[in-house]
């Protein structure tokens, strides 16, 4: 797969992503990259710095300098940020609370931008996160954008969180994913939509062995 042959996979804070577009890629034997760890990444370092999330030039110059890396023990799951194995990390809450300002800021998304087009370009990849059909990879061979209602998004993340001993409730963590998704739709910069030639599909109640398996064949048939 080159850039023009990669999947790209968009959606909304729980909509599916990282669950279905990892079993999408072990399903084509090929790369898998959620590039909304690199966003994280930046977010979980400029909080390690005591850098205003406000200050875009500051996290432009953090974004551009970073060194970031797709950890290949972990996979989807992590990262090497600064030679450093990053990943259960990068789901903690002031990280969860701070990614969509970080990500709004176009010097940051323009620099991890190039590093995912890169990516792209060095072997075969299904890509997620909220601009990869629209801005990263526009000449993707596939282009599919999850979705789900925001309360079924809420439950799962309500779920998660709960896996990982987070007791924050129901009503807060719908709260907070309404707030991202209007960061993330609203912003100037690469907002969330889908592509005008992806393939919207509706996640709820939704298998993610269907799903998954719908996508392989929607890529097979091009």
């Amino acid at each position: 797969m080159t850039g023009s042959q990669a999947i790209a996979i968009d959606g909304p804070v729980a909509s599916g992503k990282t669950a279905v577009g990892g079993l999408v890629a072990k399903l084509l034997g090929c790369g898998f990259l959620d590039t909304g760890l690199m966003y994280r990444a930046v977010t979980q370092v400029a909080l390690e710095r005591t850098i205003d999330l406000q200050d875009a030039p500051a996290l432009t110059n953090l974004a551009e300098s970073l060194s970031v890396g797709v950890s290949k023990a972990r996979g989807a799951d992590g990262l090497v940020v600064e030679g450093r194995e990053v990943a259960e990390s990068l789901r903690d809450g002031s990280v969860e609370r701070g990614v969509s300002l970080v990500a709004s800021v176009p010097g940051v998304r323009r620099a991890l931008v190039q590093r995912q087009r890169d990516i792209a370009a060095a072997g075969q990849i299904v890509m997620m996160g909220r601009d990869i059909g629209t801005v990263v990879l526009t000449d993707a061979a596939a282009k599919v954008y999850l979705t789900a209602s925001v309360t079924e998004r809420a439950r799962r993340r309500h779920l998660e969180f709960a896996e990982r001993g987070n007791g924050i409730g129901y009503e807060q963590v719908l709260q907070e994913l309404q707030r991202r998704d209007a960061i993330d739709s609203e912003r100037d910069d690469s907002p969330l939509r889908p592509a005008d030639d992806a393939v919207v599909i509706e996640t709820d109640g939704r298998p993610i062995e269907d799903l998954a398996k719908e996508i392989v064949a929607l890529v097979r048939e091009r």
